[in-house]
């Protein structure tokens, strides 16, 4: 078989086979895979009506594209399987137990996710579950990141743990509420008894059914007034959730986090629950793994980690990767901040001792050697990097290049946040923004802790808004930023940031017009007149003819001529400014002639359109 020729360069043929790439790849890459020179594939696809260079982060739709036109089949390999690959280069496999002895199996506590619609109580009822108040450190009484507790209860006379995750309230979390879901046993789905079923209670619902988890309804708020706990358990059957005293197989218990009315109740649901359909063992002897639930950069610490160890025994000390962070252990701290020797399977931990902030819902382990767990965390930055700039890169086709030539319009952001996860679910919930497309929302750096002289610097090579969420500047910063009048925004509640870039994003739109019609006049006679030209006498029909409006002249209802002038407006021998229907005129459209009787001038004016 010939090789295919497109736009005179000559390709490889695949003939059908195919070709793994990762997600984020560049035609650079591709060409390594099928032994062709990377010139020509980016001749190619200028010729398939796309425009990139031989380095760029190509998009999935791109490279699939240029493979059926080449004769390969390009598999874009997903983050997982692609983690999975690079993992087991290092003779490594994250999830699976290993069999271990006997002796290394142990009962572990579930793991608990607490979800729910906004202000029904979530937080508040682990408040009265663990006597502590996290709400109130809260702003606007939203949780805006992730909690991780762990509680002990008894049961039959036997003192048994249960983990609690508390995920955010705030729709924006969606992302990292599904990751809750992702390392729950059970879910406790939270639903004010004077509120009822909201849109985020079956949101919550679905997360919790898509990850096939038993679910404990708790029925809260069953101390106010016009709480109806029997108008919860109705709505919830139209989900599959029939209480037990229905006939069902769901535990509905009422409670109340202000009265502390059925905690215990709640407490035992859960442990039978869990005994009843679950199966929850560990492997407590091999390497620990696990999943990140929050990581913040704290002052005195540097990075630290909220993680879960799911199987395996952490210790202080153990080389550990996370993410595309990485480190040794230097300590490990409960939700209390007391430190601990080692963490269980099913203990939620405060990691010290990375050297970066891992991304709420990355998975970790341990392995033998700091080196190799640099060589994976390198790695993975580089192809988070890579996806990052294919998922970020505007499309271009050979028809869109007149206009991507012209001025683009694009709000630069740097989202510096307290958390890793926050930071990642308002830069989701910023990017999803429809505003208009010729104009782009670009976050050209995010990061957890303050904002520092470096986040200013590129924010003056970029003309860039910096926002900090629950972080303020830092020394430098603030003197660099007041005086290069870089645009620092502060905020604490997640809403009050989408609502303020959205209004922004509005105020960059190029303004809108509709035309307003003024007047029509029927042309009765035409005048010569020396020097000026041909000039229309004629009879206002309709509205007001306005001198220096806009004007078009129609010839038996077709447009002779558009975006005329209407330069000269006279009643018999005067000037006028304008002249009302029924009245007669003189019009002179400029250096335009081509006028004859019964021909309609009809004027009108560009009116900037409100935005909604």
């Amino acid at each position: 078989m010939a090789a295919p020729s497109m736009g005179g360069v000559s390709l490889p043929r695949g003939n059908g086979q195919t070709v793994r790439l990762p997600r984020g790849a560049s035609l650079t890459d591709l060409a390594e895979r099928i032994n062709a020179e990377p010139a020509a594939l980016v001749t190619a696809l200028f010729h398939l009506g796309e425009m990139i260079t031989a380095t760029q982060s190509v998009n999935d739709d791109t490279l699939q594209l240029l493979g059926a036109e080449i004769g390969w089949v390009i598999q874009v390999v997903s983050p997982e399987d692609e983690d999975r690959e690079l993992l087991s280069t290092f003779d490594l496999t994250f999830g699976d137990e290993e069999s271990g002895d006997e002796d290394d199996w142990d009962i572990r506590p579930p793991v608990v996710t607490v979800m729910g619609h906004v202000d029904h109580g979530k937080t508040k009822l682990l408040d009265a579950l663990r006597h502590a108040n996290v709400a109130g450190k809260e702003a606007g009484g939203i949780t805006q990141h992730i909690g991780a507790y762990q509680i002990v209860t008894e049961l039959e006379g036997n003192e048994r743990p249960v983990t609690f995750i508390d995920t955010p309230g705030h729709e924006s979390f969606t992302a990292m509420r599904a990751r809750g879901a992702k390392v729950t046993d059970i879910v406790v789905l939270v639903v004010a008894a004077d509120d009822g079923v909201m849109p985020q209670t079956v949101e919550a619902l679905n997360h919790a059914q898509a990850a096939e988890v038993p679910i404990v309804v708790a029925v809260n708020k069953i101390d106010k007034e016009g709480a109806n706990p029997a108008k919860i358990r109705q709505q919830l059957t139209e989900y599959g959730l029939v209480a037990e005293e229905y006939g069902g197989d769901t535990m509905f218990v009422d409670v109340s986090a202000t009265t502390r009315q059925g905690l215990d109740d709640l407490l035992t649901s859960i442990l039978l629950t869990a005994d009843a359909s679950l199966d929850l063992r560990a492997n407590v002897g091999q390497d620990p793994q696990g999943v990140v639930i929050e990581g913040k950069l704290d002052k005195g610490r540097g990075p630290v980690a909220t993680v879960l160890v799911q199987r395996g025994t952490l210790r202080q000390g153990d080389s550990i990767v996370a993410g595309d962070a990485y480190g040794r252990v230097r300590s490990l701290l409960d939700e209390h901040g007391n430190k601990l020797k080692e963490a269980l399977p099913a203990r939620p931990v405060q990691v010290v001792g990375l050297t970066s902030v891992p991304r709420a819902g990355d998975t970790f382990l341990v392995v033998e050697e700091d080196r190799i767990a640099r060589q994976i965390a390198d790695r993975r930055q580089a192809r988070i990097r890579n996806a990052q700039n294919a998922s970020m890169r505007k499309r271009i086709s050979l028809e869109d290049l007149d206009a991507a030539l012209k001025e683009t319009r694009q709000l630069n952001l740097i989202i510096k946040g307290d958390n890793s996860g926050t930071v990642e679910a308002l830069e989701e919930a910023l990017m999803k923004i429809e505003v208009s497309d010729d104009l782009t929302l670009r976050v050209i750096h995010r990061g957890v802790g303050g904002i520092t002289k470096s986040d200013i610097d590129l924010a003056l090579a970029d003309d860039v808004i910096v926002l900090g969420f629950n972080v303020r500047a830092e020394g430098q910063a603030t003197e660099l930023a007041a005086r290069e009048g870089v645009d620092v925004r502060y905020y604490t509640v997640i809403y009050q940031a989408i609502e303020e870039i959205e209004s922004a994003l509005k105020g960059m739109l190029k303004p809108e017009y509709e035309e307003v019609q003024l007047g029509t006049a029927e042309v009765r006679e035409v005048f010569r007149v020396p020097k000026i030209g041909n000039v229309a006498g004629s009879l206002v029909r309709s509205g007001t003819i306005v001198r220096n409006s806009k004007a078009r002249l129609i010839r038996d209802g077709a447009v002779v001529a558009d975006n005329l002038t209407v330069e000269s407006l006279r009643r018999f021998k005067d000037d006028a400014t304008e002249v009302r229907e029924g009245y007669e005129c003189g019009i002179g459209l400029g250096s335009f002639n081509d006028i004859k009787p019964e021909d309609v001038i009809q004027t009108f004016e560009l009116r900037e359109k409100p935005r909604a």
